[in-house]
């Protein structure tokens, strides 16, 4: 990281930026009220740090070591003056602040109808953000790949209705990118550009999508480790795009016997990965358990970890849904919820 002194000139900057450009590296520039820092994003062994900090206007060359530099809160501190999270703003909700924030909606978009009344009942249950899926990824080739997959016009039809129902309800959306060739046509229609743990490997994907300017909720993959998970989310931010919502959906089971969950939810990773980085971290637990009669007892769990919001799948008939039937709540079930969490943030809020 190069951190420019306080009565810097914009020219010094320039050649600095010139300098790193120079050598097949790009600048990831951060502006904070006292100070300047370049963060250098590329193979840094092609460039003198020495020469660097000798340029005019240059103060300190330092060597970062961690590999997620750019959401690092060691970057942040130094360009703020202070160590303070990031507020991501979605219209008027706040990502990260004191408030814990709810998505809500179905896996996956079924009819217009069901969506419209899914998101009326999430809007009056409490939920911030309404998430419909499009695209969806399976396991299997014979499930429900979702509208998204029975074509183009389909495919856009649906995205008019989720963008139509989060204008009548007052609630942003969000739904998930599976590909490339999605992106341009997502980003037209959305809020917020979803990354599913199966994509978060995709580097391709995560660049296009972060270069659209949009928040993106990123999503961990369940073999990843932490390091991991925050260094390829480092790709998005790499192309400028900082407003990344980290999200915990579970890990991969160990051990022998039967596992009674879809996959272990990991609430350590919450605190942990807010030591680490300024960006808030979500949590997912509709698909960690897979199971319906868990979520309300993980949702209260991840709110007393620290996470900043739930995303929580919801069906007024869980039993007809097409995808992920057995890990839908209903509306009077995230209503409850909903409320419950908000005392225990409230609790936390005030022990902390």
């Amino acid at each position: 990281m190069i951190i420019m002194k306080k009565d810097a000139t914009p020219e010094q900057l320039k050649r600095v930026v010139s300098e790193i450009k120079k050598h097949g590296l790009r600048a990831d520039i951060s502006r904070g009220e006292f100070r300047t820092v370049i963060g250098l994003v590329g193979d840094e062994s092609q460039i003198s740090f020495a020469h660097l900090a000798a340029l005019p206007g240059v103060k300190e060359a330092r060597m970062v070591e961690t590999p997620y530099k750019l959401i690092s809160r060691e970057y942040s501190e130094l360009f703020q003056g202070k160590d303070e999270g990031k507020i991501v703003k979605v219209g008027d909700i706040n990502i990260g602040g004191n408030e814990p924030v709810f998505i809500a909606g179905p896996c996956a978009i079924e009819s217009r109808n069901q969506l419209f009344r899914i998101a009326e009942e999430v809007k009056i249950a409490g939920a911030h953000i309404l998430r419909g899926g499009i695209f969806k990824p399976r396991s299997s080739v014979h499930s429900f790949q979702g509208l998204g997959s029975l074509g183009p016009e389909e495919a856009e039809e649906a995205l008019v209705w989720l963008r139509d129902a989060g204008q009548r309800f007052g609630m942003p959306v969000m739904t998930e990118v599976r590909g490339e060739s999605q992106v341009d046509l997502i980003a037209e229609y959305v809020d917020i550009l979803q990354i599913g743990a199966r994509n978060m490997y995709d580097q391709d994907l995560l660049g296009k999508v972060a270069r659209k300017g949009k928040p993106v909720l990123f999503k961990r993959h369940f073999g990843a480790g932490i390091e991991e998970f925050l260094s390829f989310s480092e790709y998005i931010a790499a192309e400028g795009n900082k407003d990344i919502i980290l999200c915990e959906r579970g890990i991969v089971s160990v051990g022998k016997g039967k596992s009674h969950t879809r996959y272990t939810l990991d609430l350590a990773a919450v605190p942990v990965v807010q030591k680490e980085t300024y960006l808030p971290i979500v949590v997912d637990p509709s698909h960690a358990t897979g199971r319906r009669d868990l979520i309300f007892s993980m949702s209260c769990a991840a709110i007393a970890a620290g996470a900043s919001g739930l995303l929580i799948e919801v069906h007024y008939n869980p039993a007809e849904a097409l995808v992920d039937a057995e890990q839908m709540v209903t509306p009077e079930e995230l209503k409850d919820l909903i409320d419950a969490c908000q005392r225990i943030n409230k609790v936390v809020r005030n022990k902390s």
